[in-house]
Order: structure tokens, then sequence, then C-alpha cells
């Protein structure tokens, strides 16, 4: 049983989340106070009463070919092995997010419905950007990118954000996150970016590295305290040009100044939504680059957090109720 002082704690900060969540309809802002189980820093082990994470990720495409033997002429939906394997690593669930638009029927399943059962999404690298995505037209054939996958892509990213779930995007996911909210992109840095770094090795591809400076003051620079240029992987020929609004750049490449990181201004939406240049999830090369634990279970523990805030629509009735469950909940667990 809890003794006193723990019993009096719990109800007093969970008094206080009630309270807020009645009174105030409950936005990450209004959050100043959160019961300790709850903090980023003291996410619980998995217990029957804290189920596991669910982890949306996005679908790489292989479109239809008549020359592959097998499959031939259907759409291949997948996932890249080690970023699945990187969310599960922290104990949370993965689930492909699949395309629901293509010749094949599939009822009446949307990306909304996705959205609202899955606790957030990471965006998977792989194709470029469609340079049209963001109003360009194709500089070169070798830089269309992929349309189809694009339309697909920002769909997710809208679904999630309206659903107000945690969005993280890796390489890729980055510079889709950025068009999605207004930004655009280089169709190739080397070309069109004086002075860049090579960014892409075909022959070395996720050993291939260069240096990275974490922005001071940022959310990343928390997470990674005292070490202000790192280095990361680097698997890129696009990179962002102009950054969509209501964004930060939380690192750039040193010295040719490409941004590596990026994260939504919360002033400027309630979501959490973040992204890196580089593959955290490659870790074949950990004891050179970055610890990319720390940006996991940041995601994840905002993931965690987006379980007890009111999902969009909800009454400051039905907030109070999943408060009293969570609390209720708590205190089971702590008997």
């Amino acid at each position: 049983m809890l003794d006193s002082y723990q019993a009096k704690r719990t109800a007093a900060l969970c008094g206080s989340f009630l309270q807020r969540a009645g009174k105030r309809g409950v936005t990450t802002e209004s959050m100043t106070v959160l019961p300790p189980w709850l903090q980023p820093d003291r996410m619980p082990s998995v217990t029957p009463s804290q189920p596991r994470l669910k982890i949306g990720l996005s679908a790489c495409f292989s479109h239809a070919d008549p020359g592959r033997p097998l499959f031939t002429n259907k759409t291949l939906q997948y996932v890249e092995q080690s970023i699945a394997h990187w969310i599960m690593s922290a104990g949370a669930l993965v689930v492909m997010v699949p395309c629901p638009t293509g010749e094949t029927a599939r009822g009446d399943v949307t990306l909304k419905h996705y959205a609202e059962w899955l606790d957030g999404v990471v965006m998977h690298g792989g194709a470029d950007v469609w340079p049209g995505s963001y109003g360009e037209v194709p500089l070169k054939d070798a830089w269309l990118g992929d349309r189809v996958r694009d339309l697909y892509d920002l769909a997710v990213v809208e679904a999630f954000e309206q659903a107000g779930k945690p969005i993280f995007g890796v390489c890729r996911g980055l510079q889709l996150i950025n068009v999605a909210f207004g930004g655009t992109l280089y169709q190739d840095i080397e070309t069109q970016h004086p002075g860049a770094l090579q960014h892409r090795n075909p022959s070395t591809y996720d050993q291939h590295f260069h240096e990275v400076d974490i922005v001071p003051g940022t959310r990343l620079a928390r997470l990674y305290p005292e070490q202000p240029r790192v280095t990361v992987n680097s698997i890129h020929h696009q990179g962002i040009k102009n950054l969509a609004p209501g964004f930060d750049i939380e690192a750039w490449s040193y010295p040719d100044g490409v941004p590596e990181a990026i994260r939504r201004n919360p002033s400027h939406g309630r979501g959490y939504i973040a992204a890196t240049q580089w593959h955290p999830e490659f870790r074949a090369s950990a004891a050179v680059t970055l610890d990319d634990s720390p940006l996991l279970h940041d995601f994840l523990a905002a993931c965690s957090r987006a379980r007890v805030l009111p999902r969009p629509g909800h009454s400051p009735l039905q907030i109070r109720d999943r408060a009293e469950r969570l609390l209720r909940r708590a205190l089971l667990r702590r008997r």
C-alpha cells in the first residue's frame, strides 16, 4: 500500500491534473504538473496496467514492375529492418502504416483510423522528395523523386498532426516534414549549395560521416549536454533550403551549414514534431557516431504523454474520466 506521504502527494498531483483538465481543456502548455510516473525521465517499464506503446512506421514503396520475377507488376509496401528494430529496442510495438489507396479494395480504413489508434509515427527514410511537392520543376530526371509516396507521406503527417500524435522524421522524413509545413529543399546539395560537403557516398553508405553543430538552448542541446559538436552518418543528397514556418533548426552540418535537425516550436502547435537528417537507427558505427538513445527516448516519452492529453474535440468531461481512470490504475499499481 502507499504510505501516507506518497498517498497525499499522489492525490495532490492528480488533483492538479484533474483540475486543469476540467477547467482549462488541457493543452500541452497548461500541463505544467504531471503525475511523476508520466514525466519523461520516469517512464515506467511495461506492466499489465501500462501497455506497450504502439508506434506507426510509414511505408517504403516498391512500385509495380512487370520485370520483377516475384510479385510481378504488384506494388510492395515495406519497412527497413533496422528502423523497426530501433523503435522496438525501447520496448515499443511497431506497426507499418499502409497506404490505403490503390487499385485493390481496402474497405473503409483510412489514415485517420491509424492516427487515432497509434501513439505516434516515425517517418521512414528512402526515395527523394518530388520537387513538385514544394513547387519546383525537377532539374534532372535523376531527381524526380517519388510523387506517389509523397502524397501518401504528406497524408500520414496530416493525419497524425491533426490527431495530436507525436511525429519523428528520419532523413527523407525530415525533408518531407519540412515540405509538409511549407518549406523547400535543395534538389541536390552538391550542385546547389556552394561549398557543400559530400553528404552521400554510395560506396561507403552508412559508414560515411560528418560533424554537426548542435544549436545551444534547443531541446536537442538539452538531450546532449556538453556535446556542441558531434559526428553523425550522412546518406542524403537533398536537404532543407528554406525552413518551414514554425520550425526551429537544432543542428547544422559543419562547416557547410546544411540543416541537420529540426523541431516544431511549441508556440506554433501543440504536438511534438522533430526530425534528423541522419539515420539514428544505423547503429553499426555506434562507437564513432552520436548515441541515438536520447532521441528515441525523447520521442517515446512524448508518445507516452500524448496518451493522457485530450484528443481534438474531446470534452472536459471525457478528459476528467480519462484522468480518473489513470489515477485508479496508478494507485492499484502501487499496492
